[in-house]
């Protein structure tokens, strides 16, 4: 059940929804299917299992009146950007603790090494909005693979 939109990009939506099954909070990104291109962000976030990427957890389809076919990848639900982190500290006049950006830019590069070598993939669109944190854990999670591309060796 979609409850509130937490981001929007060029390629789609993403909520804030609650698992009717399990009472979970996730992520569902609501991505346009386009048969002029090939979405290959399902294909690699299924062979992705780092703790630094973000998980997915189920996909489905769905329509419009319109006929529209979107594609919905149910994620696990991070509640920050690494962007609205960065904002924060900007807002009330303050740096970022020095722990913290090496905290943070230790788990980025973490996640990065992991999906350049294991399933071989460029991210091609990193920046602070697509880096999630958890406020609590200070825990660093990629996301959004709609841009990626595989490495060919």
């Amino acid at each position: 059940m979609a409850e509130q939109v937490v981001g929007t990009g060029s390629f789609g939506i993403v909520f804030q929804a609650k698992c009717l099954e399990t009472g979970e909070t996730v992520a569902i990104k609501k991505v346009l299917r386009d048969h002029r291109y090939k979405n290959r962000e399902l294909q690699l976030m299924r062979s992705m299992d780092h703790p630094n990427a973000v998980s997915l957890k189920h996909c489905f389809f769905s329509t419009t009146s319109r006929d529209e076919l979107f594609l919905n990848l149910v994620m696990e639900y991070v509640p920050k950007t690494l962007y609205r982190v960065l904002k924060h500290h900007s807002n009330a006049n303050q740096r970022m603790p020095l722990i913290y950006v090496k905290l943070y830019m230790y788990q980025l590069f973490r996640g990065l090494a992991y999906v350049h070598t294991v399933p071989g993939v460029c991210h091609m669109d990193v920046k602070p909005q697509n880096v999630l944190v958890d406020p609590l854990t200070h825990q660093v999670k990629i996301c959004d693979f709609g841009s990626a591309k595989v490495l060919v060796r």
